[in-house]
C-alpha cells in the first residue's frame, strides 16, 4: 500500500509534473468529448488531416513572431476550406481529397520547419513536450479548452443530430453548413490545445480512441460522452505518471494506455464486445440446431 502511495505522490513533488498532469487531464477531457462526435460522424481521417495541417501554421507563426496557436488555427481551418473547395470543384472523393490536403500541408510544414530548425524543435512539435510546457501555453490551453467545451455544451443536440443524420438535421431546418464548419473549427482548436501534450502526430489518437472505446460500451450518446471523458482523463493522468516512472515519452504513454483501454472494451464490452458476440453466435447456433432437430 505504501509503495502505491509513494508511486502516486513522488511526481507531485515537482512543479513541472503537477502542471503536466493538469494539462494532460484537461486536454484528454476535451479531446474525448470531441472524439464522440468524430466517431459518430465517421471523421477519424478528418481529424488526422486537421491535426497534421497545423504544422505549417506553427512555422509561419514563429517566423512572424506571433502566437503559435494563431498560425496553427488558421492553417487548420484553411485545410478544411481547401478540402471543401477541392471536393466541390472536382469529382474526387472526400477521403482522397483529405489525404491529398493533409499530406501536402504536412510536407509544407516540414519544409518550413527545416528553414528554422535551429530555433524550433521539430520533435516537440511532432510528439509534444508537456513536461516542459510554459505558463503561457497552459493559459492558452485552458482558454481553448474552455471555449471548446462551452460551444459543445451549447450546440450539443444540434451537433449530435448533424453527426448522426445530417439529412434529417437539414430537413428540420438546421443549418448543417454552419454546424459543419463549427465542428471542424473546434477540431482545429483542439488540435492546437493538444499540440503541447501529445504533438501533431499522436493527437489524432486522442481525437478517435476515447470515442471509439465509449461507442463499444454504450448506445446512449450522453453515457458515451461521460465514458469517453472518463477514459480520456484517466489515460492522460496515468500515462503522464507512467512516463515519469519509466522515463518514456509522455504522449506515447498516454496513447498506448488509451489503446489498451480500447482493446479491453473491444473484448469485454457487455453488448458489443467480442466475448458477447461469441456468446450470441453460440446461442443462435444452438437455437438453429434445435429447430433442425424438430
Amino acid at each position: 500500500m505504501m509503495d502505491l502511495i509513494n508511486w502516486l505522490v513522488a511526481p507531485l513533488q515537482y512543479e513541472f509534473m503537477v502542471k503536466a498532469i493538469f494539462v494532460s487531464a484537461l486536454v484528454g477531457m476535451v479531446c474525448a468529448a470531441l472524439s464522440c462526435y468524430m466517431t459518430l460522424k465517421g471523421w477519424s481521417l478528418m481529424g488526422d488531416a486537421v491535426s497534421h495541417a497545423v504544422l505549417p501554421g506553427v512555422a509561419v507563426a514563429y517566423m512572424l513572431n506571433i502566437p503559435l496557436a494563431i498560425g496553427a488555427f488558421v492553417f487548420g481551418v484553411g485545410s478544411v476550406i481547401a478540402i471543401g473547395f477541392i471536393k466541390a470543384q472536382t469529382r474526387i472523393k472526400e477521403d482522397t481529397v483529405i489525404g491529398l490536403v493533409f499530406t501536402g500541408f504536412f510536407a509544407l510544414g516540414l519544409v518550413l520547419i527545416s528553414k528554422v530548425r535551429s530555433s524550433i524543435d521539430l520533435t516537440h512539435i511532432l510528439f509534444g513536450n508537456v513536461l516542459g510546457i510554459a505558463d503561457g501555453d497552459i493559459v492558452q490551453t485552458v482558454i481553448i479548452s474552455g471555449i471548446t467545451l462551452v460551444i459543445l455544451a451549447i450546440l450539443r443536440k444540434d451537433l449530435m443530430l448533424f453527426c448522426f443524420d445530417s439529412t434529417h438535421a437539414r430537413s428540420i431546418g438546421l443549418n448543417t453548413t454552419f454546424l459543419y464548419y463549427v465542428l471542424l473549427s473546434l477540431l482545429s482548436l483542439t488540435a492546437v490545445a493538444a499540440l503541447q501534450t501529445v504533438g501533431i502526430i499522436l493527437v489524432v489518437a486522442m481525437l478517435v480512441t476515447p470515442g471509439a472505446t465509449a461507442y463499444l460500451l454504450s448506445d446512449r450518446f450522453d453515457v458515451m460522452m461521460l465514458i469517453a471523458m472518463a477514459s480520456g482523463i484517466f489515460s492522460s493522468v496515468m500515462g503522464t505518471y507512467i512516463s515519469y516512472h519509466i522515463d518514456g515519452s509522455t504522449g506515447g504513454c498516454i496513447v498506448v494506455l488509451q489503446t489498451l483501454l480500447f482493446l479491453v472494451a473491444m473484448i469485454f464490452a457487455p453488448k458489443h464486445g467480442l466475448l458477447a458476440k461469441s456468446r450470441e453466435d453460440r446461442s443462435i447456433t444452438a437455437a438453429d440446431g434445435k429447430q433442425l432437430e424438430k
